[in-house]
């Protein structure tokens, strides 16, 4: 059983004189009181693997005794000052369920003790007007031993500024202002571990050198700095997919699908000997998720559809039928995902694409000036696109034009996301041609999903109809969502006319 909240906080060097050379911060901000707490002591040992691979990605994992929330703690970066926090219960061994968190970072390397961490904690609590907590200042004395026989020992201070759930990030910078005027400037390290790693002589992590090979401004320099990018963004979404957190699972999968574009348009870059393996794999995930995404935004949209509905249309138990429907289709599509990201061969992929972005292998055009072979990969892309777009409009109304126009919608997509590799290197003109793609995408996108639908709802329809209940509902649903399967249709030959303007393509022909 886990539980997680979001932390932000800053760290700061500890005032000369300790608790006593902390400022007033009555009145700073909504800050209208200040009360004490504590004193705490904080016995932690942190875990990591044998090249601490946690560190290296910003992530620590503890077992803490002592204060309010003694437990096992798992923090994951966000983003700026936040972090979110997931903790177990104490028990000796490591939970299994933060484990399974952290199998993007080890790969399944043994997790271990690293270092331990002592603190003596004086705490001022920071209150509004009507005595609710805003923020803690907590003044801590550090004491960090290495855990490996033979390791160092290091001493410090430290004052830590965390705000309290809700309170807005803005309070963080009118207390720093406060600390900075009576000299208490930011720490040097991020973190009480990556000090104690380093001051006990632990070491830290494995620093990842840029691509060898790889020319500045190059070609090839911005298509790796997207791939790392993307492989960074896949690794990072993890956790949140294992959690079920919302859009996490859509986030992972466009990941995916932004790899695998690139890894195709710019064939002329990266040897495809190398990377079509790897773009298989990518297939295979995004598929994996892909069951759940298409789960989720039809769940939501027959849902909305429902709720608009006025009540004199609804006949029949319909949302008790819509909610079965849920729970049927919902276990099975997150135990796929869940089995997916277990397997050995999900993480045999992030060490392919780790292998890849670290050893890339580079064609002669990755040396190349970017304007001209990257220009040409966009125009390749648009070309695809056209022709499926060509062939679509041609089609009489019905399913093979829906399935030449789901086609299309795929590619679109891989025309915005080579677009996007393009873009640091090549600027607005390609982003207005991405921009145009998006807009295909999105209306062919819409369409899909009102087709998508409609399938879903005569089946519900005859399953009503079969329990000899009313199916009046589902059809006046149907209807609505063939009308804008059909609206869509009849707005896509202006989209597209704006999105083939040879205008927007001529700053690349060049």
């Amino acid at each position: 059983m886990t539980q997680s909240k979001r932390e932000t906080e800053r760290k700061y060097e500890p005032p000369s004189g300790g608790v006593a050379g902390l400022p007033d911060l009555t009145g700073v901000g909504p800050v209208a009181s200040v009360t004490t707490a504590g004193p705490e002591e904080l016995d932690a040992v942190y875990h990591d693997t044998g090249d601490l691979r946690l560190a290296g990605s910003s992530v620590t994992l503890r077992r803490r005794t002592g204060g309010p929330d003694a437990g096992w703690h798992l923090k994951l970066p966000i983003g700026g000052d936040t972090r979110e926090e997931v903790r177990a219960p104490l028990s000796d061994d490591v939970p299994e369920a933060l484990r399974e968190l952290v199998l993007s970072r080890t790969r399944g390397a043994p997790l271990r003790p690293v270092v331990r961490i002592r603190s003596t904690r004086a705490v001022r609590q920071l209150r509004d007007t009507g005595g609710s907590v805003l923020a803690e200042l907590s003044l801590d004395e550090v004491r960090a031993d290495a855990t490996a026989s033979g390791g160092g020992r290091a001493e410090w201070g430290e004052l830590e500024v965390e705000l309290a759930d809700d309170v807005g990030p803005g309070l963080l910078d009118v207390v720093e202002k406060k600390l900075r005027k009576k000299g208490i400037v930011p720490a040097d390290s991020p973190s009480k571990l990556a000090r104690a790693l380093r001051d006990t002589g632990v070491g830290g992590p494995v620093v990842r050198r840029p691509s060898a090979g790889v020319v500045a401004g190059s070609a090839g320099s911005y298509v790796l700095a997207y791939l790392r990018e993307q492989v960074g963004t896949l690794v990072a979404l993890d956790p949140a997919v294992r959690r079920d957190l919302p859009d996490a699972v859509h986030q992972m999968r466009v990941a995916c699908r932004r790899l695998r574009g690139c890894l195709r348009s710019y064939r002329s870059v990266l040897d495809r000997r190398v990377t079509d393996p790897v773009r298989a794999e990518l297939k295979w995930l995004a598929g994996e998720l892909g069951t759940a995404r298409d789960q989720e935004v039809l769940r939501e949209r027959l849902g909305a559809g429902l709720d608009g509905l006025p009540g004199d249309l609804v006949l029949g138990p319909v949302a008790a039928r819509l909610r079965a429907w849920e729970v049927s289709r919902g276990v099975d599509v997150r135990s796929r995902t869940r089995e997916a990201l277990g397997a050995p061969r999900y993480l045999r992929l992030l060490d392919a694409l780790d292998a890849l972005v670290d050893g890339p292998p580079l064609r002669a055009k990755a040396a190349g000036k970017p304007a001209r072979t990257m220009a040409r990969a966009v125009l390749q892309e648009y070309g695809r696109l056209a022709g499926r777009m060509e062939r679509a409009l041609a089609l009489p109304a019905g399913r093979t034009r829906e399935t030449e126009l789901h086609e299309a919608r795929k590619a679109a997509k891989k025309l915005r996301y080579a677009a996007e590799v393009a873009r640091p290197a090549l600027g607005k003109p390609v982003a207005r041609l991405g921009n145009h793609a998006k807009a295909v995408q999105q209306l062919l996108g819409e369409h899909q999903d009102a087709v998508v639908a409609q399938d879903t709802l005569r089946e519900l329809a005859v399953a009503a109809h079969a329990a000899g209940e009313s199916a009046f509902t589902w059809g006046v649903l149907h209807g609505r969502e063939r009308a804008v399967a059909e609206a869509r249709q009849q707005a896509l030959p202006g989209v597209w006319r704006s999105a083939s303007d040879p205008a927007l393509r001529a700053p690349l022909a060049h």
